[in-house]
């Protein structure tokens, strides 16, 4: 019942995935919520550690998708300085948005992650279209008043497939 939110890797903090990892694990794309993953809610500015995270992706040749249930007046104001492609109204947990990336990227989906902070919507996606997830630690403690709903619910989940606590990483590591 709860397997399909269980994230395949918890790491920290999204700037934390390093390209040579990601090349490790044959990856070759990364899909990211917007909200309190790429980017704090209440804060589109993003930080030194992402802009630098964002170059070393396109450096090594990994592109980035984010994938949001936001509108695209809200996704493409937010990602505008990143220079980053986008689905906006996703309909996370369904897969409809992370197929539309993949779509863009046209990168087989054993080559894709989904990296996200909420179990519900992006973990979940992620399981059911078929792609690896990390689930990284929410930016900032507060959510959009829409989010706090599903964190309610994600705590009972989340005791189920951690009873002992997250283990929150800073690379890759395979059970």
């Amino acid at each position: 019942m709860f397997s399909k939110y269980r994230p395949t890797w918890t790491v920290d903090a999204l700037y934390h995935l390093d390209t040579e990892e990601l090349a490790q694990q044959k990856i070759k794309g990364v899909l990211v919520d917007l909200d309190n993953t790429l980017i704090a809610w209440n804060n589109p500015d993003g930080t030194p550690e992402l802009l630098a995270w964002i170059a070393a992706m396109k450096e090594a040749g990994i592109p980035v998708v984010v994938v949001s249930n936001n509108s695209a007046k809200r996704v493409d104001h937010a990602i505008a300085p990143f220079g980053l492609m986008y689905v906006s109204r996703a309909m996370k947990p369904f897969t409809r948005g992370l197929k539309k990336a993949q779509q863009k990227l046209n990168i087989p989906n054993e080559n894709l992650v989904m990296v996200g902070d909420q179990l519900m919507t992006d973990i979940k996606a992620a399981n059911s279209f078929g792609i690896r997830s990390i689930l990284v630690k929410p930016l900032v403690e507060s959510d959009a008043w829409n989010t706090k709903i599903n964190r309610a619910r994600e705590k009972v989940v989340k005791k189920n497939i951690f009873p002992t606590g997250i283990t929150w990483e800073r690379k890759l590591i395979n059970d």
